[in-house]
């Protein structure tokens, strides 16, 4: 991937062409809860890229590695996210009336 814009589904096709295991889905899982509780400890820390001069360690590091594990989940059970976020941003809308 370089300096373009990405979609949730794109950014789905490029993970699942270089990380792909659908026999790991407990792998997949923990190692998302594992980068949640190194988030919420950059996010205590309030580390970020402007204070620091690089991703090692960040907040911006660890969303990342969050979004990675979630679209690898997404991956190999066979999920569209952006369908998801269609559906659910319907019952959203219906919900608070948006």
């Amino acid at each position: 991937m370089n300096d373009q814009v990405i979609s949730l589904r794109s950014l789905q096709e490029y993970i699942k062409g270089t990380d792909y295991a659908p026999d790991q889905k407990l792998h997949y899982f923990y190692k998302l809860v594992e980068e949640i509780g190194e988030l919420s400890e950059v996010i205590r820390k309030n580390r970020r890229i402007k204070d620091t001069g690089h991703i090692k360690g960040t907040i911006e590091e660890e969303l990342y590695d969050v979004l990675y594990y979630i679209a690898a989940l997404a991956n190999v059970y066979d999920i569209d996210l952006e369908e998801c976020f269609r559906l659910k941003e319907e019952i959203n809308k219906a919900k608070w009336n948006k």
